[in-house]
């Protein structure tokens, strides 16, 4: 039996241990719900599926608080943020019940030759088999909601597998759902190490694989699926936000200093390059470190918290070393203030060649460039390999919707910062950044397979 210790993001204070499972549980785990996708005497009808996740619905609410403490204690996500995350939760597992009263098969048209008249052909939805979802750590119990909830709508038996830094929140949904009315096997919670976790996704037992995190992990496990298993992955990226020079300046630096410094920059659509015309570049820094410097950095659970921790001591090394290694002009931070955080930076005009400039940083970090030719920061934003949300900020209209058009990336916001989305829409990463459409309604058809009747009478015309 392994344990592990789940910690305090900030103090690294233990909080608790958690007992990991074995291979042989992790197995049981998938005959259980293999079990109950094969007995389809067992499937739960779509009224009582609406039936528990209304009562969800009612529990997250009456559960605020408890989920609001776990998400900033584990994740180092500030209150305020925290709540946000909280009633997002509630929202989706709305949004699943709208979308099973609105989502159906379609009728397929016969009698249009004569080889089949006489006939009635239409679809309904099934689904697709066992979900093994494997999370991250950022949105622990939101992340939990988009990968959970949507395979109890389907009426597919989930096992999901969250970050082991974060627990608590999976847990707690598990427990929730229980509470709901969900029969037991639909849904378990697997604490499993790596290589445990990399044995269930190539299980030919599985219907669909969802995974949320890095995308040298993600791809690497799609590698290994076994023949006939459907995935959807979900990826960083490396947001790009071009600025053009009629931009009204004090307007966008709230909305560019909260995306980019939001959870510690610790989010896979968070402000991180932004390209600005040469005639305003300077200025829009200057204005970035204004704002970076109002904000107060420590532990996620005081109150007056705007930039927590980042998840592990580790990435603190990382990102400082990213920073200095850039050659940048550090205008403000740029230096760890203690053994978990580190302090809101802006940088002007990095080394384009840095890892700052070209990777993740994961960390409350923004790089502002100069550029003289809008079309040639549109090349540069789009030469990565990895490509999600992206902005663009302007008045007029024409260079607004150019730029929208030319930049490589799945959705663009315009006069919003990338991070902006609703838990409806679309979400997905092009190139490196992910497989798949995320959003709770997406990820529903994903985990549904239409199954065709045709109907022969001579009654039919």
């Amino acid at each position: 039996m392994s344990i592990k210790t789940v910690y305090q993001a900030y103090t690294r204070a233990p909080l608790g241990e958690i007992t990991l499972h074995s291979q042989a549980q992790a197995d049981e785990m998938l005959t259980i719900a293999q079990g109950l996708f094969k007995n389809k005497d067992a499937w739960l009808p779509i009224y009582q599926r609406i039936e528990i996740l209304e009562k969800m619905v009612v529990l997250l609410r009456e559960q605020r608080e408890t989920l609001v403490l776990q998400i900033a204690n584990e994740g180092g996500k500030p209150l305020t943020d925290a709540y946000v995350e909280a009633d997002r939760a509630v929202e989706g597992v709305k949004i699943a019940i709208r979308t099973l009263a609105t989502e159906s098969g379609q009728t397929v048209p016969m009698g249009v030759t004569p080889a089949c008249v006489n006939r009635l052909a239409f679809t309904h939805l099934q689904p697709i088999g066992v979900v093994l979802a494997v999370s991250a750590f950022n949105h622990p119990l939101n992340l939990i909601i988009h990968q959970v909830i949507p395979a109890i709508a389907t009426g597919c038996p989930v096992i999901i597998k969250p970050a082991l830094s974060v627990p608590s929140s999976c847990l707690q949904v598990a427990d929730i759902a229980k509470q709901a009315g969900l029969p037991d096997g639909w849904l378990q919670v697997c604490l499993t190490p790596d290589d445990i976790t990399e044995n269930m996704v190539t299980d030919p037992r599985l219907g669909f694989f969802s995974f949320i995190g890095s995308a040298k992990v993600g791809w690497w496990l799609r590698s290994k699926l076994a023949n006939g298993t459907r995935c959807a992955l979900e990826h960083g990226g490396v947001a790009p936000v071009i600025v053009d020079k009629n931009t009204d300046l004090d307007s966008i630096v709230p909305l560019l200093g909260k995306a980019g410094f939001y959870h510690a920059g610790q989010v896979c659509v968070s402000v991180q390059r932004v390209f600005a015309d040469k005639q305003i570049a300077t200025e829009l820094a200057e204005k970035l470190v204004v704002y970076a410097q109002t904000l107060t950095v420590g532990d996620a659970i005081a109150i007056d918290t705007d930039v927590g921790p980042l998840i592990e001591p580790y990435e603190i090394e990382r990102a400082h070393q990213w920073v200095t290694e850039s050659q940048p002009q550090v205008l403000c931070g740029g230096e760890r203030l203690g053994k978990t955080t580190y302090a809101p930076t802006v940088i002007l005009n990095p080394d384009k060649q840095s890892k700052v400039a070209r990777c993740e940083v994961f960390a409350p970090v923004i790089a502002v460039f100069s550029y003289d030719n809008r079309l040639q920061a549109i090349a540069e934003a789009n030469s990565l390999d990895m490509t999600f949300q992206a902005s663009v900020f302007s008045q007029h209209i024409d260079i607004a919707m150019d730029t929208a058009r030319r930049l490589d990336a799945s959705a663009v916001m315009i006069n919003d910062p990338t991070t902006f989305r609703v838990d409806w829409m679309p979400f997905a990463g092009y190139r490196q950044s992910g497989y798949g459409v995320g959003g709770i309604p997406h990820t529903m058809k994903d985990l549904w397979q239409e199954k065709m009747l045709v109907i022969h009478s001579q009654g039919l015309a």
